[in-house]
């Protein structure tokens, strides 16, 4: 059963919403680089596939539900920065529109009584969570750091190595079987 079309139509708009924070998070993960900070590229760099993955996933429900996908483009991110915080406090900011967007979701598909689309957006709930709290805390070290950049890579290098391997209970991307 496709689902409610108000919902398509916003999950649709919603993936260009999560092309546009990959985008984002890959001009943060060059800045970086070019600064010479490999564990802030290297943490922006993933941040960026997860955010594609994101929107892959909604790609593969909408296909799955016989919807139909639109595939967007998106506007230039912001790709330079006055201070190693200021890429951060970015995403943050990004990552908390992404969580108001992905509750009024949610909340489309529940007025329209479409439970399958409202179950499928839990999970994206809970990683929004998870992505605010993970930006928040990592703009409270870059802030506490000032311009100390080996603060920031060691906490990165401590408490966000990626080797925390995928989510099983994550809806599945198109393209990965």
């Amino acid at each position: 059963m496709p689902p409610a079309t108000a919902f398509a139509e916003k999950l649709n708009e919603q993936i260009a919403n999560e092309f546009a924070a990959h985008q984002q998070y890959v001009a943060c993960a060059v800045y970086y680089d070019a600064e010479a900070l490999p564990q802030l590229a290297r943490f922006f760099y993933r941040q960026a596939l997860e955010e594609r993955g994101h929107a892959m996933m909604m790609v593969q429900f909408l296909l799955d539900t016989g919807a139909e996908v639109t595939t967007p483009g998106v506007d230039a991110p912001s790709s330079r920065f006055a201070s190693i915080a200021e890429p951060i406090a970015l995403a943050l900011d990004q990552e908390q529109r992404v969580s108001t967007q992905i509750n009024a979701l949610a909340a489309t598909a529940r007025e329209a009584g479409d439970y399958s689309s409202e179950q499928f957006m839990q999970w994206f709930i809970k990683e929004q969570v998870e992505e605010v709290a993970t930006m928040g805390g990592l703009l409270r070290v870059a802030e506490r750091a000032g311009e100390n950049a080996a603060a920031i890579e060691e906490y990165l290098a401590r408490e966000h190595s990626g080797g925390e391997g995928g989510d099983p209970t994550a809806p599945q991307a198109a393209g990965s079987a």
